[in-house]
């Protein structure tokens, strides 16, 4: 593995120190503590590698080849709105620190950490899989997720275009999608979504945390700022795109106060539809969160702590379905309460649109629809 700035410890437990977090300018995770799965643990350490100002040097990203032989994965989880959803990257420069795709980089023996905003797989061949799945025999078209673990329009799609090649193949088989993002990349693909939307083909989801800019500076540090993601929303819709804002996710002691004003702002924009996502802290994500808290924070960190706690049975986090995406207690309640009251004040309650899956069809030339000559 490639080392990192700061330098590392072999045979360290798995928790970095809070007193030597070197972090990386421009990132969001404060550490690269070793996955779960590493035989050998590290931990950082200040090695005196610092700049003329102190601060630690840039950390540049690194893409690597993803060549996965599928480009479409499926889930069975109850409380996910779709079943199967495709993620042209794996890793995600935007480096929100509250990320629950960050545990998945330790199954390729990469750091959920530093390493999961700067070590990108990249799949290249993903169109060319896209479209050899669409012309299976007996394939039946049902919606899919496009960025549903890491951003499809992250800052390293303006150079590979992976996305945009995904949805030309979904274009021309007019098959239906669905898009999450929450970077302002996506205004430049309208060309292809808006005429797909006039079919019934796609509807989107704008991501937007907080409108705070510096706090969404220090959360989400390479993620578009909230008033371009709030521009997005209007750019999308009077393209004949449906829009819903996710908040995702409601930060307790730390965004929560903004359900009101954001749904108003989201509303405004021309958002449909609003959602929200309690903040989840599954396995890594749940120190790394901590670290950051300590860093960017700390005079709020004992609070926001105390109550993801009161909201998930007296622990860090409830994975079970239903509860991990809504938390339980009076605290998650009165959440759940403010933000449907928002939703009925703002009229973001429109009808849900469902997607046209009858008008797939294998253009000429395709395996399945080969051409008259």
């Amino acid at each position: 593995m490639t080392e990192r700035p700061g330098g590392y410890a072999l045979n360290a437990p798995q928790e970095a120190s809070p007193l030597h977090r070197p972090g990386a300018r421009g990132r969001g995770a404060r550490s690269n503590v070793s996955g779960r799965f590493e035989s050998q643990g590290r931990e950082a350490f200040d090695d005196g590698w610092t700049d003329a100002d102190g601060e630690p040097p840039k950390l540049a990203t690194m893409v690597l080849r993803d060549a996965s032989k599928s480009i479409i994965s499926t889930n069975q989880s109850p409380d996910i709105s779709f079943d199967q959803s495709i993620n042209p990257y794996r890793g995600c420069e935007h480096g929100c620190i509250y990320c629950y795709a960050r545990p998945s980089h330790a199954y390729w023996g990469y750091s959920p950490g530093l390493d999961f905003e700067s070590v990108i797989f990249a799949k290249p061949d993903g169109p060319a899989l896209l479209e050899a799945h669409f012309n299976k025999v007996g394939y039946q078209p049902k919606p899919i997720m496009i960025g549903a673990n890491t951003d499809a329009w992250q800052p390293l799609e303006r150079e590979r275009q992976h996305t945009r090649d995904l949805l030309k193949v979904c274009a021309r088989y007019k098959h239906p999608i669905s898009v999450i993002t929450k970077s302002a990349l996506i205004r430049r693909d309208l060309d292809i979504l808006a005429p797909m939307a006039a079919d019934g083909l796609v509807k989107a989801a704008i991501s937007i945390t907080t409108l705070d800019r510096r706090l969404a500076r220090d959360m989400e540090p390479r993620a578009a700022a909230p008033h371009r993601r709030l521009e997005t929303i209007t750019a999308l819709k009077q393209a004949g795109i449906p829009v819903t804002v996710m908040m995702a996710p409601v930060i307790p002691a730390l965004t929560d106060h903004e359900i009101e004003p954001l749904l108003e702002a989201a509303a405004k924009a021309g958002a449909d539809n609003a959602a929200y996502v309690l903040l989840r802290l599954p396995l890594e994500i749940r120190d790394l969160f901590r670290e950051w808290l300590a860093d960017h924070r700390p005079d709020s960190a004992a609070r926001v702590m105390s109550l993801i706690r009161q909201m998930r049975g007296g622990k860090d986090y409830d994975a079970n379905w239903g509860a991990r995406g809504r938390g339980t207690g009076p605290y998650a309640k009165l959440i759940a309460s403010r933000f449907r009251n928002a939703i009925k004040r703002y009229g973001l309650d429109a009808p849900r649109v469902a997607l046209d899956t009858g008008r797939f069809e294998r253009p000429l030339g395709s395996a399945q629809q080969p051409g008259l000559f």
